[in-house]
């Protein structure tokens, strides 16, 4: 077995073993250090897990461990250093892996790569007054990159608090912004939001999460400008602040799926109407 396949198995492995697992859960990992010990071509196996709805996640999480090992450059006298934080950034996902997919789920899911039917979901507001848990949303790497010194069972609960405090305004938010679009008035609502989002900016940025942050400063400066009269509530406006949110979800949640072009929108949005209008340095 090569050096790449040993070091995702054992850090598998050393993250189970910080988990009380069941039967069924002991096997689905069992499933998969078979699946990674007799891949030909692990990077393409991940790439493949990503396509699935039920193998993404985790997919995700390997696939960066992977490109460390055969993109980057390792530094072998802290190897072990680098293979325990691996391990511990892997507990969180696993976790969540096993308790939603059995043996069965597993086999099938390989299935449906193998014969070509797994697909990636859109991007999609099903129900625009319940944002928060109806978008479909997509990875972004910065979110793998809290560092922290604490016990694997801290490092989680704090990454859980911050996805927490960073989503829990999104739907009501995303409810006001209808509701502007409406020509209610929410002025009172705007300042509140406004310092939420900016506090959020913050809170991102010291854990190292720059687009995560920048979407936040763009939002918070945009109801900003509204408040003070230099941005018209319109649904250029309104759609470019949701883009924003879409944004934000979508790198908290983690799910494999395309939001360039919300992405895109925002940034432009921030661009063209903000940096001028108030001076906020958005790079």
């Amino acid at each position: 077995m090569d050096l790449i396949k040993v070091y995702l198995i054992q850090s598998i492995t050393s993250a189970a073993n910080n988990l009380r697992l069941n039967a069924q859960q002991i096997e689905v990992v069992g499933l998969l250090r078979e699946t990674i010990l007799n891949s030909q071509d692990v990077g393409s196996e991940f790439l493949k897990m990503k396509k699935s709805t039920e193998l993404s996640k985790l997919a995700i999480r390997l696939g960066e461990i992977h490109s460390f090992l055969t993109q980057g450059k390792v530094d072998f006298i802290k190897i072990s250093e680098q293979f325990r934080e691996h391990s511990r950034y892997l507990i969180r996902d696993l976790n969540q892996f096993l308790e939603n997919i059995s043996p069965q789920v597993y086999k099938t899911a390989f299935n449906k790569i193998n014969n070509g039917e797994a697909h990636i979901i859109d991007i999609e507001l099903v129900d625009r007054s319940s944002m928060a848990s109806q978008i479909m949303v997509g990875k972004d790497e910065e979110i793998n990159k809290i560092e922290t010194k604490t016990e694997e069972g801290k490092q989680v609960n704090s990454l859980l608090d911050f996805e927490k405090k960073i989503l829990e305004p999104i739907k009501p938010l995303n409810e006001l912004l209808m509701e502007m679009s409406s020509g209610k008035d929410t002025h009172r609502d705007l300042k509140e939001f406004c310092k939420i989002l900016e506090d959020n900016a913050t809170l991102s940025n010291q854990g190292g999460f720059k687009t995560i942050a920048k979407m936040h400063t763009i939002a918070a400066t945009s109801l900003n400008e509204i408040l003070i009269g230099n941005l018209p509530v319109n649904k250029s406006v309104i759609e470019a602040i949701r883009a924003c949110l879409i944004v934000i979800v979508a790198l908290v949640k983690k799910k494999e799926v395309d939001i360039s072009g919300y992405l895109k929108r925002a940034e432009e949005f921030g661009n063209k109407y903000l940096k001028t209008n108030s001076g906020v340095n958005q790079t």
